[in-house]
């Protein structure tokens, strides 16, 4: 799991030297932002599942277990799109 949260958070720079060449710069991505990342993802899972349960046990919607999930899938969203740019 941890690797594909790093390719997925590693920046990659292509520049042109001056003799034409291209160089390419691989910036790794922050341990903090790779374990908030990991956090995320692993209380989305463990939400999901609490709304499952929920719903298979009550028969009813938890609109604010629904929210946080909402919420958490948006925040990994726009880490790994603002990380990329």
């Amino acid at each position: 799991m941890k690797n594909w949260i790093r390719r997925a958070l590693t920046r990659k720079i292509v520049h042109k030297s001056p003799k034409g060449k291209q160089i390419t710069i691989i910036i790794p991505p922050n341990e903090k932002l790779v374990y908030g990342v990991k956090f995320a993802i692993s209380m989305t899972i463990c939400l999901s599942a609490l709304e499952i349960a929920h719903m298979a046990f009550l028969r009813r919607w938890n609109s604010e277990v629904f929210a946080a999930i909402t919420g958490l899938i948006g925040t990994i969203s726009g880490i790994l799109i603002s990380q990329k740019t």
